[in-house]
């Protein structure tokens, strides 16, 4: 027997409200989500995430087949935050000015948001979005490097694998920083910094710098850890 118009699959009337669901529990889970990563990081386990929006595991994994998934969509407008923050920086005419206020900038946006936090120290493998975003966020870095030590505002032995190694450690102790201080990770990063400034008697660098696949190997083993 041929479906009637009420119960047609291609009824309007009946496809419309199941739309309004299916956005409706999505914007639940991203609001969940969204939250939930930001207070505990990005190991939060799906089901919980699940519960916090009132919605089953399986319509969870019907809009958001795998954890990167779930991830990318939180987080889709980084790319453009920190696409914003490099611009202004590369816009900055003063190198050091500009280094500084780069990291002090991604700093200030990863204080608040424990999953930021995670995925800006994320090892970027099988993912392409955190690929993408390691990838510009190293380049910004080199520009910015290299134009200070043009200005000779940054010791010339000094590379972007250099700064970045340094970098992620800080990120991973900001939860611990800012446990009782808010800006409690301005301190360690202003003293950071300053070590990379070029100073009369200053000694060479020991050994290689590290290559950008051994970035990535310690940036797995931080998040292993």
């Amino acid at each position: 027997m041929p479906p009637t118009p009420n119960d047609s699959p291609a009824d309007p009337a009946s496809a419309a409200p199941r739309r309004r669901d299916a956005a409706r529990n999505r914007q639940m889970l991203v609001a969940a989500a969204r939250d939930l990563f930001a207070r505990e990081g990005l190991g939060v386990p799906l089901d919980r995430i699940a519960r916090a929006a009132g919605i089953g595991n399986a319509t969870l994994y019907r809009h958001f087949p795998t954890r990167d998934a779930l991830i990318e969509e939180i987080f889709a407008d980084t790319r453009t935050v920190f696409a914003r923050a490099a611009a202004d920086a590369l816009a900055e005419p003063d190198g050091w000015r500009a280094l500084c206020g780069y990291f002090e900038r991604i700093f200030t946006l990863v204080a608040g948001d424990r999953g930021l936090n995670d995925l800006v120290t994320a090892t970027a493998r099988d993912s392409r979005f955190l690929a993408e975003l390691s990838e510009r966020n190293a380049a910004t870095v080199a520009a910015l490097v290299a134009r200070a030590q043009e200005q000779h505002a940054l010791r010339t032995d000094v590379t972007t694998m250099d700064l970045l190694i340094l970098m992620g450690p800080l990120v991973r102790a900001m939860p611990a920083l800012t446990e009782r201080q808010p800006d409690g990770w301005r301190r360690p990063l202003a003293l950071l910094l300053d070590a990379f400034r070029p100073t009369d008697g200053t000694r060479p660098l020991p050994g290689a710098p590290i290559g950008p696949e051994h970035l990535e190997e310690a940036f797995f083993r931080l998040w292993e850890a």
